[in-house]
C-alpha cells in the first residue's frame, strides 16, 4: 500500500485545506455551501479511485471489507443528517472524508490503530475534542452563577432576550405566558433528541434573525423573560477539522487513551 500513500496524501491535503476554510465559514456565517467542496472533490475523487484500484489489486478481500465500512459509515452519516441529528454540512464533510480517505495516508506520531480505518479515527477524535466545549461551558456557568438543571449547565448559557437573534445556537427553553405570568421549562437532551427524531424543528437563533416575522410571539416572550438559555452553538465542522488534523498527524486519541490505561 506504499504506492497508495501518494494519492491518499493528495486527497488529504485537498480535503484538509477545505475543512479549515469550511470551519472559518461555519464559525462566521453558520453556513457551508456545497460548492465549497468542489475543488477538493475534483482532486480527491480521482485520487481515491486510484487508491481503491491499488487496494483491490493488492488484496481484494481486505479492500472489499474496507469498502463495506465506507458504505456503512456514509449511510450512517446520511441517515443522521436526514434525522437532523447532524448538520448537513457536517454530514457532507464526513461522507467525503470517508469515501475519499479510507486508509491512513501516512503513519501518525502514535502509530496507526489496529482497525486502520481513517474515517473512524477522525470521528472519534472529533467527538473527544468536542467534549472539551461542554466542560468550558460548565466552568463559565459556575463562575457566573447561572442556574439550570445540571445537564443544561454543560450545553448552554443564558443570553439577553432582547438580542437573542444576534447569538448562535438554538433555544433551550420553552417559554409560555399563562394568566399573565411566564412559565418556563428547560428542554433537556432527551426531549430535544425526541423532537428531532419526530421531525419537529427546534427554534434556532438564526431563524429568529432571518425570519423575525414568523417568531413575533416567541421574540416578545424572550424580551419579557429577560434572559433566555441557548445552546453554545459551536459548529461541529470545527471539531471535525480538528479531528481530521489530529488523526493525520497525531493518531487515534481514543486508542492512545485506552492503551495508556491498559499499560500497553
Amino acid at each position: 500500500m506504499i504506492l497508495a500513500s501518494i494519492p491518499l496524501m493528495i486527497a488529504a491535503a485537498a480535503i484538509g485545506v477545505t475543512l479549515i476554510y469550511a470551519s472559518i465559514l461555519d464559525a462566521r456565517e453558520r453556513r457551508v455551501p456545497h460548492r465549497t467542496w468542489r475543488p477538493a472533490l475534483a482532486i480527491a475523487v480521482p485520487a481515491a479511485a486510484i487508491v481503491y484500484g491499488l487496494a483491490t489489486l493488492a488484496d481484494w478481500q481486505a479492500a472489499a471489507g474496507y469498502l463495506v465500512l465506507v458504505v456503512v459509515f456514509c449511510g450512517f452519516f446520511y441517515l443522521f443528517a436526514a434525522r437532523n441529528l447532524f448538520g448537513g454540512a457536517d454530514a457532507y464533510a464526513l461522507i467525503i472524508i470517508t469515501a475519499c480517505i479510507p486508509f491512513f495516508p501516512v503513519e501518525p506520531y502514535f502509530g496507526i490503530p489496529p482497525l486502520g480505518f481513517f474515517p473512524f479515527t477522525v470521528l472519534t477524535n472529533a467527538v473527544l475534542i468536542n467534549i472539551a466545549a461542554p466542560v468550558a461551558i460548565l466552568a463559565k456557568n459556575l463562575v457566573e452563577g447561572n442556574r439550570a438543571p445540571f445537564p443544561c449547565l454543560f450545553l448552554g448559557f443564558p443570553v439577553d432576550g432582547k438580542t437573542i437573534q444576534n447569538e448562535f445556537g438554538f433555544v433551550m427553553e420553552d417559554i409560555e405566558e399563562e394568566d399573565g405570568r411566564l412559565v418556563r421549562r428547560f428542554v433537556g437532551f432527551a426531549g430535544s433528541l425526541g423532537r428531532m427524531v419526530r421531525g419537529e424543528r427546534r427554534i434556532y437563533t438564526k431563524d429568529l434573525r432571518l425570519h423575525p416575522e414568523d417568531y413575533e410571539k416567541e421574540l416578545t416572550l424572550y424580551r419579557k423573560a429577560g434572559r433566555v438559555w441557548i445552546s453554545y452553538g459551536i459548529p461541529f465542522i470545527i471539531p471535525i477539522a480538528a479531528g481530521f488534523l489530529t488523526a493525520l498527524f497525531i493518531g487515534d486519541i481514543l486508542f492512545v487513551i485506552m492503551a495508556t490505561f491498559a499499560g500497553v
